[in-house]
């Protein structure tokens, strides 16, 4: 058992890294949860669909650039180091941050504005493609024996952290402010409360040190070794992709959607889309760190089914039962069932990617696959209210959901053959 001033030392490690993840997603759910505003600001027209559509695709446009942030910031946090590499993608991140709060509308600066903010997003993107995959790998390699799942279950749990702020946030904004005050200006507020967090990150991971895995490792391997590494092992990347996608996509459909599928298609108030939405991620910060301790117990690939298997079954009945009678509780009881289902199924996932990577490249191999799924994930959104839009069907999301399940499936039944061979040959190169 650790002493308690290594164990306080531990906290406090899992506190720093995980705090530039949590600006991530606090970043992501503000702009999600502002869609309607950023749409109604950035984007001219007379459509409601379209602006909202419009801006559904900002937000998905920084998920493109992901795969090519964990290539050249996976490549390079694996060549010099994870402290250092996790300060650069925290600058990165917060210059995008900075540029959505201070962005004047199209009626200021007319076509400027929508450029300067798919910019940003573009920007936020790049360095987010490689953060998730960077504080997961630091936290494994961190984690005292026999509890890793519980360590890196923290980098998810981070950002419910994030999502609680910001819902509480928009509670806050929506029981002071009227509806014309949030429509003009109010809705900026949660971006600069964002901004004013950016240095008191910066401190805390200032004073990250590196991990001792990372130092003890003979030969550091250059930055084409490891593209080289990472693409022979590119089918594992797509195994581990597909894996991610049940994350990405219940995650951005049970928070960032949750605001906008409660008032554009239930018809509930904003205060109740957001109120559930502070519920779920209370929820799955409770879910992520137990189930991730699970499975240092029984091990990640029963849990890993049984979610994809449950998700399959049950994600288009809850929704349209949802929709057959939709009200403030009955929309809580379906998004904290499917947070059940997330907080488990990454609390399993998020430990076993880091796990079946080889070792020289865990961060840029985990990074990108993570990255080509949030690709999907982050159209969530988009996909949900399209999908609405042209089958008449409220409760069609499901059929997204029902997808991402399968293919995780597939890939958690393939994992395991990609794991031992990756194994086989990481131990063919120590002999």
């Amino acid at each position: 058992m650790p002493a308690p001033v290594d164990r306080k030392e531990k906290i406090l490690s899992v506190i720093r890294v995980s705090s530039g993840n949590f600006l991530e997603m606090y970043d992501f759910f503000i702009f999600a949860y502002v869609a309607k505003q950023i749409g109604d600001t950035y984007f001219p027209g007379n459509s409601d669909f379209a602006k909202l559509m419009l801006a559904f695709a900002t937000f998905a446009v920084g998920f493109m650039m992901r795969p090519l942030g964990a290539i050249v910031l996976g490549a390079y946090i694996d060549h010099v180091g994870r402290r250092k590499g996790l300060i650069v993608t925290l600058s990165l991140m917060s210059l995008g941050t900075l540029s959505l709060a201070i962005t004047p509308g199209y009626d200021t600066i007319g076509v400027a504005a929508p450029v300067i903010i798919v910019l940003g997003r573009l920007l936020q993107g790049f360095s987010a493609g490689v953060e998730l995959g960077g504080v997961s790998v630091y936290l494994s390699e961190i984690a005292t024996p026999g509890n890793k799942g519980f360590y890196v279950a923290w980098q998810s749990g981070s950002q419910q952290v994030a999502v609680i702020l910001a819902a509480l946030l928009g509670i806050l904004l929506n029981y002071y402010l009227p509806a014309d005050m949030m429509k003009e200006w109010g809705w900026r507020i949660p971006l600069f409360v964002g901004c004013l967090i950016i240095p008191f990150i910066f401190l805390l991971r200032a004073s990250l040190l590196e991990t001792e895995e990372f130092l003890a490792r003979k030969h550091r391997p250059s930055l084409a070794e490891i593209y080289q590494t990472t693409f022979a092992n590119f089918g594992l990347v797509l195994c581990g992709m597909l894996m991610v996608l049940t994350t990405t996509v219940l995650f951005y459909f049970i928070t960032a959607y949750t605001p906008t599928f409660g008032k554009e298609v239930l018809k509930l108030t904003a205060l109740d889309a957001l109120t559930v939405t502070l519920c779920v991620a209370l929820s799955n910060l409770f879910w992520l760190p137990v189930i991730g301790a699970l499975t240092d117990r029984i091990g990640r690939t029963p849990v890993l089914i049984f979610c994809t298997l449950v998700t399959l079954a049950t994600a288009y009945p809850a929704l349209s039962w949802l929709i057959g009678s939709p009200s403030f509780v009955n929309l809580m009881i379906v998004e904290l069932w499917l947070s059940f289902l997330y907080g488990a199924y990454n609390g399993a996932m998020v430990v076993y990617l880091t796990e079946i990577m080889p070792v020289a490249v865990r961060t840029a191999g985990f990074s990108l696959a993570y990255s080509l799924a949030t690709i999907f994930g982050g159209l969530t959104p988009g996909i949900a209210t399209w999908l609405i839009h042209e089958t008449d069907n409220r409760a069609s999301a499901g059929w997204w959901l029902m997808l991402a399940a399968a293919l995780s499936l597939i890939a958690v039944l393939l994992a395991k053959g990609f794991k031992f061979a990756v194994r086989a040959s990481e131990t063919a190169k120590a002999a």
